[in-house]
């Protein structure tokens, strides 16, 4: 009776401590797993909202206007000496002189 009566208690304490074992190695598995799952939701999260909202373009600066009445005067002398030249013609002339006017 002594014999098996100590065979049990050698045999409880290996069962406990298997049991043991087993129990920090899925609580380390479960721990490392949670945190492979958050850094690829963050990583995943990340990469839609550069997705979503990509950068809007900047806009086209508004085309340069003359301060004054002075300058317009100035570049329509300009325009009237590139027509005497020949360099423009009537229909380039009236064109850009319309567009320096509503300038």
């Amino acid at each position: 009776m002594d014999v098996s009566g100590a065979r049990k208690e050698t045999a409880v304490p290996g069962l406990l401590r298997g049991v043991a074992r087993t129990a920090v190695v899925a609580g380390t598995a479960t721990a490392v797993s949670n945190r492979v799952s958050r850094r690829q939701q963050g990583r995943w999260a990340q990469q839609d909202y550069q997705q979503a909202a990509p950068p809007a373009p900047a806009a086209a600066p508004p085309p340069t206007q003359p301060a004054d009445m002075s300058s317009k005067i100035d570049q329509l002398k300009q325009l009237g000496e590139l027509k005497a030249q020949g360099v423009l013609t009537e229909t380039e002339f009236e064109e850009q002189k319309r567009r320096i006017l509503a300038s």
